[in-house]
């Protein structure tokens, strides 16, 4: 009899992360972040990985989106979480970073996932969701995955809200989980055990080794994000760091070379 896992295309979880480098919103310093374009610019330098936020609005609508506001990165102004589905596919989201990005539009979720997948990349999807009411979010985007997205190895769930992975660990234990920390808490390990987490990913500038060390020890993959420049990662390599989430993947394409 084939075990359950493998016909659901799960496998071993230490197989999963094939990449020392992941672009951070796309390629956050090429092209508009969190954009379809900024992924698109990810890949075509090589990058294999991205991280993307995924976003509430009005009416349950899912977008790829990082700030509360809208103003930072597009031609609206309010709250994120107040706008409408059709508001929010009005905007453009490039203008404010080139000329040659102008009309670029805010990604649904599953534009996303899409063009992910059609690119042949892997996955870093951070739930952006402060509050408490996690039901309001995570049913949506692990039901929107569940549907759309095909290889569960090419995945990965992150969150700053540990309450957001705990309920996508209840809906789904096999998924990929990595909680994200500014400072790692002291009891860190109490709250991955929580969730089976696959991994740790945290601020390399706030990373001791000490940390590092023990994260790893403690078997789990650990990814610090956000770095631009390889000299400030040198001695995370040797801690044990497994990837580095940046905005701009070519200042580590020796990494891959």
């Amino acid at each position: 009899m084939q075990d359950d896992n493998v016909s659901k295309g799960y496998i071993v979880k230490d197989k999963v992360l094939n990449t020392k480098v992941m672009g951070h919103r796309g390629a956050a310093l090429l092209a508009p972040e969190n954009t379809l374009a900024s992924i698109r610019a990810a890949a075509e330098v090589g990058a294999t990985w991205v991280e993307i936020d995924v976003y509430l609005i009005a009416e349950g609508g899912l977008v790829i989106f990082h700030d509360d506001t809208l103003d930072r990165c597009t031609n609206g102004t309010g709250l994120t979480r107040d706008a409408r589905p059709m508001e929010v596919a009005e905007l453009d989201a490039g203008a404010w970073f080139s000329e040659k990005f102008a009309g670029e539009k805010v990604p649904t979720l599953l534009d996303a996932l899409e063009c992910i997948q059609s690119l042949g990349l892997g996955l870093n999807l951070e739930i952006k969701h402060d509050s408490a009411d996690v039901e309001n979010i995570v049913p949506s985007v692990m039901a929107m995955l569940r549907d759309h997205w095909e290889d569960n190895n090419k995945l990965m769930i992150s969150s700053f809200n540990l309450a957001a992975l705990e309920l996508c660990y209840e809906i789904d234990t096999q998924r990929h989980l990595a909680p994200l920390y500014e400072y790692i808490p002291d009891d860190w390990q109490e709250q991955l055990a929580s969730i089976k987490a696959y991994s740790l990913n945290c601020d390399y500038s706030r990373l001791t080794e000490t940390q590092a060390r023990a994260v790893k020890a403690a078997g789990y993959k650990l990814l610090c994000y956000t770095a631009n420049d390889p000299k400030k990662v040198e001695a995370h390599w040797e801690w044990g760091m497994d990837a580095v989430i940046t905005d701009d993947p070519t200042n580590f394409a020796f990494l891959s070379a």
